[in-house]
């Protein structure tokens, strides 16, 4: 499976691939398989910046991601909550191949290659 993120703006980031070995999995589960990821990578790392779905607590937004404002470890289960709240708040939208999936629980058919674009929503300037 291959992960890409888009914003309405436009850009686009190259895809990455993580292995999941079940056929189906809900929306929920694939938020989170995500988001232990890219936690994972960071705190096996810890850059200067986090480039996740969704801003930890007590960072703020730079132009390739999010500084932490005290070098830290991300705890993956509380950055799990703050994705499927954005989720559920339209801060992302998840389309598997081409279909927009919305409700978390939804489960979603994982054909090898299938490719899972997050749309982070920007918010319009001045309105």
């Amino acid at each position: 499976m291959t992960f890409v993120d888009e914003t309405t703006s436009g850009s686009r980031t190259d895809g990455w691939g993580l292995e999941i070995a079940e056929e189906r999995l809900t929306v929920r589960e694939l938020i989170r398989r995500r988001v232990f990821q890219e936690v994972a990578e960071f705190n096996a790392r810890t850059p200067g910046v986090f480039q996740g779905l969704v801003q930890p607590e007590d960072a703020e937004r730079v132009l390739n991601g999010y500084a932490l404002r005290t070098p830290r470890r991300i705890d993956p289960e509380a950055q799990t909550e703050l994705a499927l709240k954005a989720f559920a708040g339209n801060g992302f939208l998840v389309l598997v191949g081409d279909r927009q999936v919305t409700d978390p629980d939804e489960e979603i058919e994982l054909a090898l290659g299938t490719e899972v674009t997050f749309l982070k929503l920007v918010p319009l300037v001045g309105g």
